[in-house]
């Protein structure tokens, strides 16, 4: 039984605007105009945001002429669940498990 969480994949979810970028991409795929429009964030901090993304696996990209697309990928998220969903399984059974103080 798992009882841990991918840290690094949290790491890379705690920020506020990634995560904001993840949930704009859950609801459809979006270029980085689109992004930088409706996150309001500078160009290339976005691009920034999004290589970290891109290098956790988290999103895919797709060209498109001058443009980029990118791509949530729902498997990644879905790990990222059933690992909590695991750690909450973990947490009821252990639940009267109760450590004597020395």
């Amino acid at each position: 039984m798992m009882t841990s969480v991918d840290t690094d994949l949290m790491r890379v979810l705690a920020d506020p605007l990634r995560l904001r970028i993840v949930t704009l991409l859950a609801r459809e795929t979006l270029c980085t105009t689109h992004l930088v429009a409706e996150t309001g964030a500078r160009q290339t901090n976005l691009s920034n945001h999004l290589r970290v993304l891109r290098e956790a696996g988290v999103v895919d990209t797709e060209p498109c002429g001058r443009f980029t697309y990118y791509r949530l990928r729902p498997e990644c998220l879905t790990r990222l669940a059933g690992q909590f969903a695991e750690l909450a399984e973990s947490a009821r059974t252990a639940a009267d498990n109760k450590r004597a103080c020395p």
